[in-house]
């Protein structure tokens, strides 16, 4: 099985695109570690609204042609669910003092 890169897109005989997908995930995680030093010293809001607009872009570019399966979706879950930990950063649990990561009905929830 070939595959071939035309317009930014791996294509396949088989029309399968893990491969793609995997690619992308990739491209959007080295854009978030080239805006790492920039997150450092911006609000989350401005964060969030830098990674929906560069990061996901990066991600989703020409999805409009993938066709999904649960695996897929759940890769793209998975990998946003990662990113936002990362940029939200962690929370500090006062009544026992200690840092913990958000679940994922606390970042879903609007930012403050």
């Amino acid at each position: 099985m070939e595959n071939i890169k035309y317009l930014g897109v791996i294509l396949n005989e088989d029309n399968n695109n893990q491969i793609d997908l995997q690619e992308r995930i990739k491209n959007a995680n080295k854009t978030y570690f080239m805006l790492q030093n920039f997150f450092k010293n911006i609000s989350k809001e401005l964060k969030l609204r830098l990674k929906n607009t560069i990061i996901d872009e990066t991600l989703t570019y020409k999805s409009e042609t993938w066709t999904l399966t649960k695996r897929d979706r759940k890769q793209l879950n998975i990998f946003e669910r990662k990113l936002c930990r990362r940029i939200l950063g962690p929370v500090y649990k006062n009544e026992k003092e200690k840092w913990r990561i958000l679940a994922n009905k606390e970042m879903y929830a609007p930012v403050k």
